[in-house]
C-alpha cells in the first residue's frame, strides 16, 4: 500500500489536533512525556513558534493532519522531535516525514 506523506508550515487550526493527541495517556507513557493542559499546551505552542531556530511542521498523511514534527537548537546542537496520533503509528509516516 502507497501512503501519501508530506510536511508544510503549521497552521493554527492544527494546534487543536495537536492538542487532542498529547492528550493520549499511551502516547505521553511512551514519549515519558506528561500531557498538558490546553492553556499551557498553547502557551508552549506559542513559544516555539517565535523562536529563531525552531522550525515547526504539520505531518499530513494522505491529506489529514497526522501529527507534528519539529527541530530546535540547544547548547549548540540541533534536536529533533515528533509526534503522531495513535491512529497513525506503525505505517512509517514518521520516517517518511523525517
Amino acid at each position: 500500500m502507497e501512503y501519501n506523506v508530506s510536511i508544510r508550515n503549521v497552521y493554527e487550526s492544527d494546534l487543536s489536533i495537536f492538542y487532542q493527541q498529547q492528550l493520549d495517556e499511551e502516547a505521553t507513557h511512551m514519549a515519558a512525556i506528561p500531557a498538558r493542559n490546553y492553556q499551557a499546551f498553547m502557551s508552549h505552542w506559542e513559544k516555539g513558534m517565535g523562536e529563531e531556530t525552531t522550525n515547526l511542521q504539520t505531518i499530513v498523511f494522505n491529506g489529514d493532519v497526522a501529527g507534528n514534527i519539529v527541530s530546535w537548537e540547544q547548547s549548540d546542537e540541533c534536536n529533533v522531535g515528533y509526534w503522531l496520533g495513535k491512529e497513525y503509528w506503525g505505517k512509517g509516516i514518521a520516517s517518511a516525514a523525517l
